[in-house]
């Protein structure tokens, strides 16, 4: 909220609110590029061929769309979409996990019948990845009922765990559904992926519609595949300059949160382009797009471009066809950011736009940091972390917990060299640090979770974390106080026990 900027993070941001800009050129990929995603087949679509229909009256018929409005008018086969239009689509993919995933299963069997098969059994994936490594019988009842409804519907997409001892013995587990999902290869520009979990929109990085829903519209998609959606005018966030070597993507969905305040996109899509957009990695896009949930937006989308391409080659067989928003496109409104000008910035308690700058905070003192989740808990994350401790050559000052998102991710963490250690692997560098040994992949404490929960705060406490909500309660104890940060920050702050700029070891 405005209110809660402070002088120094509203003069650290070089921003401009503009009706009128000219559109970026969108990342050429054609179907002539010597780079496409095998084996599958790319497209780049161009504006929908228009409806026939007369002369309007009051002037000629606009088509120009944004991207989202392509992606929903396909989705609808129709040739041109407005905002505020009502338009059943057809999904692509639907996601359920343990926590929505029995609700869901249940209004589809109550509303199409128990013998009822699912629209498609290649398009819905079910992951167990919020209530995982505990003893808390219901929590394990979930993940008894989507392996029960899977073998009935024969799911081809469920990633199961059966040994929670063990998490390495449960081969078909990922983790944490989000960054499961683009790694697997179902998020895939031009289509349409819903979930029921608020941070679904984590896939609009790869130009795609995603966005979370409830377990009544899931339950119908189950059942016929489609959804009614609202068409949501589009927000542009214009970012340029060279990315600071201090800086992060959480660093900047912040930075725009703060801007705009948790409701500053709501039912909105917020679009993500410029030269910053364009230099960064697929994971830190995925984090930038992950947060539009924390300003009320309808989804978040990037546009496809070669980084996109080659990040899915090998991962999907899927041919898919991406589209960017047309130079006359009309978008609700535009923003404009120098990230060369910006700062390491937190997200205070107890609201993700309750932002500051990490040095005004460095009188904090720290109970714990906690580093995990579809947010902050992805391998580029980790070597962000471990990058700040090898500069430093210190321990850290305060428990520091490890929640890699995926089994992959672990993976990395312990086989992956950090650039300029030597040959040293995360993990390495992380018990030289002093930090706890990284845990199995899951959601971990982010959603505060069953008691046992690991890293859960339990007592009231005061946490860095890279995840991505700060309400009471949220990581456990509802007196708890959390700092949203970036991964660099995080580190910087278990380094010394308070808030901490990550510059002080990384300049």
């Amino acid at each position: 909220m405005a209110s809660s900027i402070s002088a120094a993070a509203k003069a650290s941001t070089a921003f401009a609110h503009k009706k009128e800009l000219a559109a970026p050129a969108p990342a050429q990929h054609r179907a002539g590029s010597s780079r496409r995603t095998k084996p599958c087949r790319v497209r780049a679509v161009a504006s929908p061929a228009r409806a026939p229909r007369a002369p309007s009256s009051t002037g000629s018929v606009k088509s120009a769309m944004t991207m989202t409005e392509k992606i929903l008018a396909r989705a609808s086969e129709r040739a041109a979409l407005e905002p505020g239009e009502n338009v059943w689509v057809d999904v692509d993919v639907l996601m359920t996990h343990d926590v929505c995933g029995p609700g869901t299963i249940g209004i589809f069997k109550k509303e199409f019948g128990e013998d009822a098969k699912v629209w498609d059994r290649e398009k819905v994936v079910i992951i167990p990845d919020h209530y995982i490594f505990t003893t808390d019988e219901r929590a394990n009842r979930n993940v008894d009922i989507l392996r029960d409804f899977c073998l009935e519907q024969n799911i081809k997409y469920f990633y199961d765990i059966k040994d929670l001892s063990n998490f390495k013995a449960n081969p078909d587990y990922k983790g944490v559904c989000h960054v499961a999902l683009a790694q697997e290869g179902h998020c895939r520009p031009g289509e349409v992926l819903l979930g029921t979990d608020s941070h679904t929109c984590n896939a609009g990085a790869f130009g795609q519609f995603a966005t979370g829903i409830g377990n009544t519209d899931a339950g119908f998609v189950l059942g016929t595949g489609k959804a009614l959606l609202k068409v949501p005018p589009t927000i542009r966030f214009v970012l340029d300059g060279e990315m600071p070597p201090y800086l992060l993507a959480k660093d900047l969905i912040l930075q725009i949160i703060g801007e705009i305040s948790v409701s500053g996109a709501t039912y909105k899509s917020m679009e993500f382009v410029g030269s910053t957009v364009e230099s960064l990695t697929m994971e830190e896009r995925m984090t930038l797009c992950n947060m539009v949930i924390e300003a009320g937006g309808k989804n978040g989308v990037v546009p496809a471009d070669e980084t996109t391409f080659k990040y899915l080659e090998g991962k999907t067989s899927v041919d898919y066809e991406p589209v960017y928003s047309d130079a006359q496109a009309r978008f609700f409104s535009d923003y404009r950011f120098d990230v060369s000008k910006l700062e390491p910035v937190v997200a205070k308690p107890h609201s993700p736009d309750n932002r500051a700058l990490a040095r005004e905070c460095k009188d904090v003192k720290v109970d714990r940091v906690y580093i995990g989740s579809c947010t902050g808990g992805k391998t580029e994350d980790f070597l962000a972390a471990a990058k700040v401790f090898l500069a430093s050559g210190k321990k850290v000052k305060v428990p520091t917990f490890l929640v890699p998102a995926t089994q992959k991710v672990w993976m990395d963490v312990y086989s992956l060299p950090v650039p300029g250690s030597g040959g040293k692997t995360c993990s390495q560098i992380f018990e030289e640090a002093g930090c706890d040994t990284p845990a199995s992949p899951s959601c971990g404490a982010c959603l505060g979770g069953p008691r046992d929960t690991y890293a859960r705060m339990n007592e009231p406490m005061v946490c860095v974390s890279t995840t991505n909500r700060n309400f009471p309660g949220r990581m456990g104890h509802k007196e708890g106080q959390i700092y949203l940060a970036s991964p660099y920050t995080a580190a910087a702050s278990a380094l010394t026990g308070y808030v901490t700029d990550p510059r002080d070891f990384l300049m």
